[in-house]
């Protein structure tokens, strides 16, 4: 039983190492130096690459699933205002994401965010005046 417990182990460390070489092949969203930058004003400091470049896969994976949680929640609003303005319709059918949404979504993932409210908040903020609908 301790052979097998031995070769999973050794399985786990060459798939670790496989997908750690596989990092510096791919090219993040998030520019390496960002992620060096706020990696040593956390105090964090280490000579391997590979883990700035995991830190970078981590933080495009963690803002993906932000951005989409976001978009689902501002579909789901305008698919309720569509259906209150049924004999309307709407020009624009373009998303508009709201910083209300945004902090939701955060939210699920335990970030907490606190904004003061501005006149843009609004969603028809930067709509043409002829096009909004009150």
């Amino acid at each position: 039983m301790k052979q097998s417990s031995e070769g999973r182990h050794d399985d786990d460390d060459a798939s670790l190492s496989e997908f750690l070489a596989s990092l510096m092949d791919y090219t993040p969203t998030i520019p390496d130096e960002l992620v060096e930058h706020n990696l040593a004003n956390s105090g964090f400091q280490s000579p391997d690459f590979r883990l700035t470049r995991l830190v970078a896969v981590a933080t495009q994976k963690f803002v993906a699933e932000v951005a989409t949680d976001a978009l689902q929640q501002c579909k789901a609003r305008q698919a309720a205002v569509v259906k209150d303005k049924r004999d309307k319709q709407q020009k624009d059918k373009r998303p508009i994401l709201t910083m209300e949404e945004l902090s939701k979504a955060l939210r699920e993932y335990g970030v907490n965010v606190k904004h003061q409210e501005y006149f843009a908040d609004s969603p028809s903020t930067g709509m043409d005046p002829a096009s909004r609908e009150e």
